[in-house]
């Protein structure tokens, strides 16, 4: 039933936007031409589709071919929006004519030229931004600063600079000039600590052996640390046995260790300055719906007070909704990652922010503040299924603590 609605779904698309087409022009190699990208689009995605492959998640040539798809969806959709417009215009003219006519004849205006290059237009600007997120957009890197202020912030630690990433998926990498550039942009920030809030790879602990090199290169004066996201459990592959999934896990938390990251599990860490202390704790995967629960808050915080300064890494933002910000004991700040912004968006600093994402996540990029606590939701170093990004680039936060209260 699902593929009978999509092929009906296409075929309705695909009859509006070529009769743009043929508004525009009557060129026979034009016409051909168009068919068979069409066709060529269509036929890339079914094989890639009906190929197995390793896993569940888009990756590779399976996500190209679903990139081209959407691109051409849209821009396809695009044209049938308008011409479905004109078309309503065209039926209300014709029945007002034959209304009000004497003959009672009822004919259709012929479709405007010009109508049809608007169309046109307008639709080449979502094919052609997709087309960009796909080759430049992913690898558009942006380094996004913020500055929160604490009454209770220790005094040592004031001005004390954080850098986080989030959502690698390595498995998704496909130039490694791009990513070293991501590495440096990283290491050039120069915070006092650095923190990845989890997804290393879509799949398999191997997908990151390429990179381990690369991303050991990050370094920061009070060290690197890490936590686990969804994807790091393995839940999107098929295993032989349940043995040799959780040797894949082992070998991913080796593959933290051999980078020089400090792999926090339901723990924490404590970073003295001065003889002050924040503590930094990390939870496992905690996820809304169907995703893995694994995090342990109670666990991780144990020993702690709720007048100890803290800063909270939690892969999904659910666990923050859920149970991090109304814990009595006070979890200051928490840095979350997992919903890439949907890699898709429109986001104007200051003025306007907007993503599908956001219907499914009440905390999906940037900044949040309730009770007087904060997370902080990075969009992600990576990319997933999509093999690009429309808007919501990938993402380098950097956080700066200072003690006192907020300027006006």
């Amino acid at each position: 039933m699902r593929w009978i609605i999509l092929i009906v779904f296409f075929l309705l698309i695909e009859i509006y936007a070529y009769q743009v087409l043929k508004t525009l022009t009557r060129n026979y190699w034009v016409i051909i031409l168009y068919f068979v990208i069409t066709a060529a689009v269509l036929g890339n995605f079914l094989y890639q589709w009906l190929t197995p492959v390793e896993g569940s998640v888009l990756t590779g040539a399976r996500g190209y071919a679903f990139g081209f798809l959407l691109s051409v969806l849209l821009f396809k959709l695009i044209l049938t929006l308008i011409m479905f417009g004109e078309d309503i215009y065209r039926m209300g003219i014709a029945g007002y004519e034959k209304l009000s006519s004497s003959k009672g004849n009822f004919a259709l205006p012929s479709r405007r030229k010009f109508l049809s290059q608007l169309a046109m237009g307008l639709a080449a600007i979502p094919l052609a931004s997709v087309l960009y997120g796909m080759y430049q957009g992913k690898y558009n890197f942006r380094v996004l600063r913020y500055t929160l202020y604490f009454e209770d912030l220790p005094d040592a630690f004031d001005g004390y600079r954080l850098s986080q990433i989030s959502d690698v998926h390595s498995g998704s990498f496909d130039n490694k000039n791009k990513i070293k550039y991501g590495v440096d942009l990283l290491n050039e920030q120069e915070s006092d600590m650095v923190v990845f809030t989890g997804d290393l790879v879509n799949n398999e602990a191997s997908e990151m052996e390429p990179w381990k090199e690369m991303f050991s290169q990050i370094k920061a004066k009070d060290g690197v640390y890490s936590i686990l996201g969804n994807h790091d459990y393995g839940d999107y592959k098929n295993w032989n046995s349940s043995e040799e999934k959780k040797q894949n896990l082992d070998t991913l938390k080796e593959t933290h260790a051999e980078m020089g990251w400090q792999l926090l599990l339901n723990e924490h860490k404590i970073i003295e300055r001065n003889g002050e202390k924040i503590a930094l704790i990390g939870v496992e995967n905690w996820g809304a719906g169907g995703f893995k629960k694994e995090g342990d808050l109670d666990r991780a915080g144990e020993g702690l007070s709720e007048k100890d300064f803290k800063v909270l890494l939690s892969h999904d933002p659910s666990y923050w909704q859920e149970k991090i910000k109304k814990d009595p004991k006070h979890y200051h700040l928490t840095l979350s990652g997992h919903t890439h912004g949907m890699q898709f968006g429109i986001e104007i600093p200051g003025w306007f922010r907007w993503s599908p994402v956001q219907y499914r996540y009440q905390n999906w990029a940037g900044i949040y503040e309730e009770f007087g606590r904060y997370i902080n939701v990075n969009r992600g170093f990576g990319y997933l299924a999509f093999p690009g990004r429309v808007g919501i680039w990938p993402e380098i936060s950097v956080i700066e603590l200072k003690k006192g209260s907020k300027p006006a």
